[in-house]
């Protein structure tokens, strides 16, 4: 399936449905229901007030909305929907900027974006095939 849907069930009154800036944005915009402050180098949990399925073999990333994040130094500190979950989706974020980051009951605060996802089997083997890289890390490969 080339585009799945996204499938959406209000667990509040108040929850707002995700919404979409465009029609060719990559992720839907989510919404809190409760009002949090979070003050600089403090993170916090946001309710949505919704639960979300998506296909097996896809998941939703939560990320933040560019614009905000990059005005106010916030950032998602968690982000991964599985394909399997059922629970409310919160978003948990951390608040790296010097001001108090105030979200009201309606807010935007993260966006959800359908990803593909592999879930291939684990196999542990006792060697790995071989790279021009090796075990060359962090920095290895230039700026």
């Amino acid at each position: 399936m080339t585009n799945p849907n996204l499938l959406v069930k209000r667990l509040t009154n108040d929850a707002q449905l995700p919404t979409r800036g465009t029609p060719l944005s990559a992720g839907w915009d989510i919404y809190c229901t409760e009002s949090v402050d979070i003050p600089p180098g403090r993170r916090a949990v946001l309710p949505t007030g919704l639960a979300m399925a998506v296909e097996p073999g896809w998941y939703l990333r939560i990320a933040p909305r560019s614009g905000l994040a990059a005005k106010q130094g916030y950032n998602v500190h968690a982000g991964v929907i599985d394909a399997d979950y059922r629970g409310e989706v919160k978003v948990a974020l951390i608040n790296h900027g010097d001001e108090t980051l105030e979200f009201r009951r309606g807010d935007r605060i993260a966006q959800a974006i359908m990803e593909r996802c592999s879930t291939g089997a684990l196999i542990e083997v006792t060697d790995l095939p071989e790279t021009s890289r090796g075990t060359h890390g962090l920095g290895s490969t230039g700026r």
